[in-house]
């Protein structure tokens, strides 16, 4: 599967960047990029992929998403018409931002643990998504100081809320999650070194966590919610669908690396996850990645996998409407 680069706008001495656009479509491929991005789409309706999430959206769609996840909207069931047009606003803000002395302050500490579960891809709905549009637009609209204090509002009115949901499953980064608890992280950590072993076991984490297996089953399901073996299942199924979007491994190479002895098995396993075979979801992300990076509407906007970016060569204006804050 080919993942472009995306040069976004973003510069050191940027805030955060709006990209405002009205039926400009989605011609643009599976990309990613450094910057977080949070982007509403509003009067338009298709399929969202974000990492090994492809879900169907409709009319208002709401996604943070974090640095390098790779990600593509479409709008195959519905394009904005000039009676209804379909409006996108992303903003787009460094990766290191909140890192800054300042905005590292125990205020901020919502926002980051928000910013930490971007990895994943988060989509946000109800009330919140409502809200958020009302700020998105009214952030296309105002600059400066006011800007920045309505940016900080959005964050932390999104930081606070349940209406939530992760896009990308827990082993799509597995490296990327972090877990307060002292004893569930070693344990985390013990099954991330050890996952991609088929004689990986239960036991074996219970006694790097100094527990009994009973004690440490209920410990695991109470902190989880799922089993063992059903979150470790979860783990290599996603590890998988990472081997199959980013190499050309065999099938039964990407199971044997994934920690599954039994090719029958990966396959049923898989089947239930993601509800196609894995020759299936390879096919279905290779055709969604089709695109002729030479016809793109904003020269070198997108660099082709191999290709080092260029910052300096990027395009004085975008196809689409940008404000810097």
């Amino acid at each position: 599967m080919k993942v472009y680069q995306e040069i976004t706008p973003v510069t050191g001495s940027d805030i955060f960047v709006i990209l405002d656009s009205i039926n400009k479509g989605f011609e643009y491929p599976i990309h990613n990029h450094a910057e977080f991005e949070l982007t509403l789409v509003m009067g338009s309706a298709g399929t969202r992929l974000v990492g090994d999430s492809v879900l169907h959206y409709a009319e208002e769609d709401l996604v943070l998403i974090g640095p390098y996840l790779f990600h593509k909207w479409d709008d195959e069931d519905k394009k904005g018409t000039k009676e209804k047009p379909c409006r996108v606003i992303t903003i787009q803000f460094d990766m290191n931002l909140f890192d800054k002395h300042f905005l590292s302050k125990k205020p901020f500490a919502l926002i980051q643990t928000l910013l930490t579960s971007a990895s994943r891809g988060i989509r946000f709905f109800g009330k919140t998504l409502h809200e958020a549009k009302s700020r998105m637009k009214r952030l296309t609209e105002i600059s400066g100081l006011e800007s920045v204090t309505e940016f900080l509002l959005l964050l932390d009115m999104l930081s606070k809320s349940s209406e939530m949901e992760f896009l990308a499953n827990t082993g799509f980064n597995v490296n990327l999650v972090q877990i307060n608890s002292k004893r569930l992280n070693a344990a985390y950590q013990y099954i991330i070194s050890h996952f991609q072993e088929s004689s990986l076991k239960m036991s074996n984490v219970a006694a790097e966590v100094n527990l009994g297996d009973s004690a440490f089953s209920h410990f695991f399901k109470k902190a989880t919610n799922r089993s063992f073996s059903d979150y470790l299942i979860a783990m290599r199924i996603e590890y998988a669908c990472k081997l199959l979007l980013e190499s050309d491994e065999q099938i039964s190479r990407v199971a044997f690396l994934s920690g599954f002895n039994n090719l029958a098995n990966f396959n049923r396993m898989f089947k239930k996850a993601h509800h196609c075979t894995p020759i299936r979801f390879r096919k279905i992300y290779q055709e969604k990645s089709k695109f002729d990076w030479n016809k793109q509407l904003t020269p070198g906007q997108f660099i082709p996998p191999g290709v080092q970016g260029n910052k300096s060569g990027k395009p004085l204006e975008y196809s689409t409407r940008y404000v810097r804050s």
